[in-house]
C-alpha cells in the first residue's frame, strides 16, 4: 500500500496509536502494522514507528504532568532502568537478523494484546483503581526498578504492551489512582522510546519522511486523548485494541 492513501492511513494509524498510548496503552499494535503494510520491513518498521511515537507520548506526558509531579521520588527511582533497558533493547534490536524477527513479531504482537486483554484481570488481582493509601515501600521501589529495567528492555526491543506492563508494575508497588498512573508510565514510556529511536537513528534505521508524518499524527492524538482521558469509555478503548491485536497477529502469522 502506498501513495496518497498509503501516507493517509499512516498518519491516521498515528493518530489512534498516540491516542491508545495516552489512555491505556497498545497504540504500537496500530502504527507498527501500519508501517508493514506500507512495504517497510520489520526491523526499520519497528525503528519507524519509534521514532513516531515518542513525540506523541511526550504531548500526553505533558498533559499528565500536575499528576506526574505527585510522585517525583518514584519517578526518579524509576528513569535509570527506563533508559538502560530502553538501550539494551534497541541493541539487542539490531543484532537480530531479520528473518528472526519477521518469525518472532506475531508472536511479541500476540504477547502485547494478551497483556492488554488481562488488565482487568490484573487490575483486580492487584486492587488497582481502588482508593486508598498510596505510599511505596522500598521493597515496592525495589521491585519497581528490576521490574521496569524488563519492561524498558522489551520495550527498547519492540515496545507494544509496555504501557500495560508499567500499569501492572505500578499497581503491585500500592499505586491506584488509574489516571496518577497513567502520567508516571506515560513519561517513562517516552523515555524508553527517546532512547531507543537515538539508537536506531544513529544505526540509520529510521524512515525519516514517514517518522515525521506520524509523528505528527501521534502528538496530535497523545494531546487530545490525554486533555480528555477521564471522560472516555476505556471499555470501548480496550476491546478495539483487542480485536485490532487479534486481527494483526493473525495477519502476521500468515505473512511469516
Amino acid at each position: 500500500m502506498s501513495g496518497f492513501l498509503g501516507l493517509a492511513g499512516l498518519f491516521v494509524a498515528a493518530f489512534a496509536a498516540g491516542a491508545l498510548n495516552a489512555v491505556a496503552g497498545g497504540g504500537s499494535l496500530i502504527s507498527f502494522p501500519a508501517l508493514v503494510a506500507f512495504g517497510i520491513p520489520s526491523i526499520p518498521a519497528n525503528a519507524t514507528n519509534t521514532a513516531a511515537i515518542w513525540p506523541g507520548a511526550l504531548s500526553a506526558a505533558y498533559a499528565y504532568r500536575r499528576d506526574t509531579a505527585l510522585y517525583r521520588d518514584l519517578l526518579v527511582v524509576l528513569l535509570l532502568p527506563s533508559l538502560i533497558g530502553g538501550l539494551l533493547g534497541a541493541i539487542v534490536l539490531v543484532s537480530t537478523p531479520p528473518e528472526l524477527f519477521d518469525r518472532i513479531v506475531p508472536f511479541l504482537v500476540l504477547f502485547a494484546t494478551a497483556l492488554f486483554a488481562l488488565r482487568g484481570p490484573i487490575n483486580r488481582w492487584t486492587r488497582a483503581g481502588l482508593d486508598g493509601d498510596e505510599r511505596v515501600s522500598w521493597a515496592g521501589k525495589t521491585w519497581g526498578f528490576l521490574f521496569q529495567l524488563f519492561v524498558a528492555t522489551y520495550g527498547g526491543y519492540f515496545g507494544a504492551g509496555i504501557g500495560i506492563l508499567m500499569l501492572g508494575s505500578l499497581s503491585v508497588m500500592g499505586l491506584h489512582d488509574i489516571h496518577r498512573m497513567n502520567g508516571l508510565k506515560t513519561v517513562l514510556g517516552t523515555l524508553i522510546n527517546v532512547i531507543a529511536f537515538v539508537f536506531f537513528a544513529v544505526k540509520g534505521l529510521v524512515v525519516w519522511p514517514l517518522a515525521a508524518l506520524m509523528a505528527v499524527g501521534a502528538t496530535i492524538g497523545g494531546w487530545v486523548a490525554a486533555r480528555t482521558a477521564k471522560r472516555i469509555d476505556q471499555r470501548w478503548l480496550r476491546a478495539f485494541v483487542i480485536t485490532v491485536g487479534l486481527g494483526v497477529s493473525a495477519w502476521l502469522f500468515l505473512r511469516a
